[in-house]
């Protein structure tokens, strides 16, 4: 069965956007694209909170048209374009593009079904309702960490305090990126 492991960038104290859902305080972003851009070859499917779908939509698509575009933002760009992406929503009516699918209605069926399918593994690009969902539901498999070194003092945090279960990890890989970022892959699980 296919996994579906989240995707997050997360300050030391637990933020994974400022206050106003920006993400500006988070730096190294070059080095945080060539990590992703080696963990998606693991990935041929995308899913999404609404908000990172509308987010990650309103560039990625074009990225790698652009002038002077890297060679991970083209290889992220092309990824993005060419795998499923399912969003989570109850209020978006479709994607922007002939491979975008909304889940909207019994998740736990709807993803499970997904997870069925041949393939590689499912990266979840979702903010928190996303994957306290998704948890709530047991049908997140593991978490990629990208943990900055940068202490935001207020912002969104990953998990609210409503998570009513405890949930053991295991370190599965780390990797240490320049400037001291530290990415972490955890299973759910012992």
């Amino acid at each position: 069965m296919r996994k579906l492991i989240l995707v997050v960038h997360s300050s030391f104290d637990g933020f994974v956007a400022s206050p106003d859902g920006s993400f500006d305080k988070f730096v190294g972003g070059d080095t945080t694209l060539s990590f992703v851009c080696d963990i998606i070859d693991d990935a041929d499917s995308a899913l999404f909170g609404r908000k990172s779908y509308q987010l990650l939509d309103a560039h990625w698509p074009t990225a790698a048209g652009k002038t002077g575009a890297s060679n991970d933002v083209i290889k992220y760009s092309n990824w993005y374009n060419a795998v499923p992406k399912y969003v989570l929503s109850d209020t978006l009516k479709e994607g922007n593009s002939d491979n975008t699918y909304v889940i909207n209605g019994d998740i736990s069926k709807e993803i499970n079904t997904i997870k069925q399918q041949p393939g590689k593994n499912i990266l979840l690009f979702g903010g928190p309702g996303a994957t306290q969902a998704l948890i709530e539901l047991n049908l997140l498999d593991g978490f990629w960490l990208i943990l900055y070194p940068t202490i935001f003092g207020e912002g969104i945090p990953m998990f609210k305090e409503d998570v009513k279960k405890v949930i053991g990890l295991t370190l599965a890989d780390t990797k240490q990126l320049p400037g001291g970022i530290v990415c972490m892959k955890y299973m759910i699980g012992k």
